[in-house]
């Protein structure tokens, strides 16, 4: 995501996995980033604080996790190669409650061989939780990597009652 040469809005929220930073353009959500994760964000001199342009976004938040929503209808737009963006899109086909390994996930963008670059993509997820990352895990059911930590990664599953389980029968 540019950082420096553009001004973009910013918000934090709290949330039952922790603070959370949104930021966009005004019209789309462009970056959800965990604050209390390995690398929380600070926002450049340029964005500005506001939190008028995301209240629709709050909204759905809280519904999500007072476990009322299970589908985000956001305008997002995420920034990365076509590559990331055809995995995140993918992403966001994989229903609530269920999760798939990172081969699956490389299977349905039509690259079977490509796990890990699909697990690279979905590192570099730009709207974690909106864009379900948390919802790929590995072959053999274990949880792998997430930019928020595994154990945001344990409690988003858990909120969608998939503790640790694994299914392919997305």
């Amino acid at each position: 995501m540019k950082t420096s040469a553009e001004s973009l809005y910013w918000h934090e929220i709290d949330s039952p996995i922790g603070r959370l930073l949104l930021a966009g353009d005004g019209a789309s959500l462009i970056q959800v980033s965990f604050q209390s994760g390995p690398r929380p964000l600070q926002p450049p001199r340029l964005w500005r604080a506001d939190a008028a342009p995301f209240r629709a976004v709050i909204a759905q938040l809280e519904e999500y996790f007072a476990g009322q929503r299970l589908e985000f209808d956001l305008p997002l737009a995420p920034r990365g190669t076509e590559f990331q963006r055809r995995v995140w899109l993918a992403l966001r086909e994989i229903p609530y409650g269920k999760t798939l390994s990172y081969g699956e996930l490389a299977r349905r963008i039509g690259n079977p061989s490509a796990s890990r670059a699909v697990g690279l993509a979905n590192g570099a997820n730009p709207l974690p939780i909106l864009v379900p990352c948390h919802r790929v895990i590995g072959a053999d059911g274990s949880l792998t990597g997430f930019g928020g930590g595994l154990p945001i990664k344990r409690k988003l599953l858990a909120l969608e009652g998939r503790a640790g389980a694994f299914s392919e029968d997305t």
